[in-house]
């Protein structure tokens, strides 16, 4: 008898390790998704604002309207950050760029002071562009202005493309990992289907019949988060030592989302399974137990 009820144990303490093993691999694969979809955002914004309109300022303006103007378009709501280049500074740039110096053979220096204004990710957008274009073309301090428009098309569809290819693995996978953890907790089930009945037979509630099925499932779906994440962040960190220049995307709200995310997929999935599984031996009769 003895022999026997450690038989039992040893055959479900080896379902609860399944069970979570594939819960594991099955939320390190969401979590995947979500930790990508989170950094493609991300990464996204930070190119976005890494793209800048340059305004060429009109030679007859003096430094000091020049720094007015600039402290001017600091207030305006598409401004991140704005960068003053003078005539001089941008003549040392192109000198190095080119190899030679312009002014030499010219006898003037015929580059221009600029203001570099790198804009927020919500204005880089052709929309948004058209409008700043026109607001800033139409200040008489304003000589001309270059930016990269082809470019912010480019990041915004592919920013679209990968959002698209995420919504649809995230749907996949959140398909896949339903099906194969409620297979792995219906066989979970399965060798406990005539206690289920037993109980039944006693005048147990429902309820009272799947709550330890359900604790076992939120016990289950805990311990495969921690899991999952742990391997995830093991991944970011070999990620971080190749590339330290990573945390400018993968930020702590990343991680934590991601986390939070992979933790709340567990316990839905494995309650939600147990809850089926369980609610369809006990629908069942002892004769169609049996048939089974």
């Amino acid at each position: 008898m003895t022999k026997k009820r450690k038989g039992v144990r040893n055959r479900r303490g080896m379902q609860a390790v399944t069970l979570c093993i594939s819960t594991t691999m099955v939320l390190i694969l969401l979590g995947l998704v979500v930790f990508f979809g989170l950094t493609a955002r991300n990464l996204s914004a930070h190119m976005k604002q890494h793209l800048t309109v340059s305004v060429l300022l009109k030679d007859s303006l003096s430094l000091n309207d020049a720094k007015l103007f600039c402290r001017e378009l600091y207030h305006r709501p598409y401004a991140h950050n704005i960068d003053y280049v003078s005539k001089e500074q941008a003549a040392r740039e192109q000198v190095k760029a080119l190899g030679s110096d312009p002014t030499e053979f010219l006898g003037f220096n015929p580059f221009p002071a600029t203001l570099e204004i790198q804009l927020k990710a919500d204005y880089a957008n052709r929309d948004s562009l058209k409008w700043i274009v026109k607001e800033l073309s139409a200040d008489k301090r304003v000589s001309d202005l270059a930016y990269m428009e082809d470019l912010m098309d480019k990041v915004n569809a592919n920013l679209s493309r990968i959002s698209v290819i995420l919504l649809v693995l995230a749907v996949l996978l959140t398909f896949v990992s339903f099906t194969l953890i409620s297979n792995t907790v219906r066989l979970s089930v399965y060798a406990r289907r005539f206690i289920i009945h037993t109980m039944k037979l006693v005048g147990a509630s429902w309820g009272f019949i799947r709550r330890p099925f359900l604790k076992r499932a939120v016990v289950v779906g805990v311990i495969a988060a921690i899991l999952a994440n742990a391997v995830l962040g093991l991944g970011v960190y070999g990620l971080y030592l190749k590339q330290p220049g990573l945390l400018e995307v993968v930020t702590w709200e990343v991680l934590a989302i991601t986390a939070g995310a992979v933790l709340l997929f567990g316990v839905i999935i494995t309650v939600l399974c147990a809850w089926l599984a369980v609610n369809k031996f006990l629908r069942m009769t002892a004769g169609e137990l049996y048939k089974i």
